[in-house]
């Protein structure tokens, strides 16, 4: 696999890194908790990853992306190998500050992912995101960025509240 080490140039005042921080944690769970998309459940899981990494560091299996503005975190994505298979990838969380939302950020986050993976030996990468209509703007994301719909499993985190896996081939 390829290393996770290195610092990021600057594009547009933006720069980018892979290693986590200390202070990662708790950045990450305000900018999750500002978009008000997921619940504290959720929240904690997105904290406890990246307190697992630090912890692991790549043993973790959990790879990252951050964006930062001024060395203001303003967004990331978390990704890794899925056990037991050759080369796909999970996608398991990619989020923008509110306030720096719609600006292309999301894009350019998930690009560079998607080039990490490559890099890692990835071939497809899977997203799963809820069916509920507040997340209409989450699925229009991934389809805009290229991935397919794959599955939907109806009443997976609740009733009315399926999953829908997305998937993007990437060689």
């Amino acid at each position: 696999m390829a290393s996770t080490g290195k610092k990021i140039d600057s594009i547009n005042n933006l720069t980018f890194r892979e290693i986590p921080l200390e202070d990662d944690p708790e950045k990450i769970g305000a900018i999750v908790r500002k978009t008000e998309f997921f619940s504290e459940s959720e929240i904690e899981i997105a904290i406890e990853l990246v307190k697992e990494r630090l912890l692991k560091d790549i043993q973790s299996g959990y790879y990252f992306l951050f964006a930062e503005s001024s060395e203001k975190l303003i967004g990331y994505t978390c990704f890794g190998p899925i056990p037991g298979t050759q080369s796909s990838y999970d996608l398991y969380w990619i989020v923008i500050d509110n306030s720096f939302q719609g600006h292309g950020i999301g894009k350019l986050l998930n690009t560079m992912t998607e080039d990490i993976i490559r890099e890692m030996g990835g071939s497809r990468i899977y997203a799963e995101t809820s069916s509920r209509p507040q997340y209409e703007p989450t699925r229009a994301f991934y389809r805009n960025a290229g991935y397919n719909e794959a599955a939907y499993l109806e009443d997976f985190y609740a009733p009315s509240d399926g999953k829908m896996i997305f998937v993007k081939r990437i060689i």
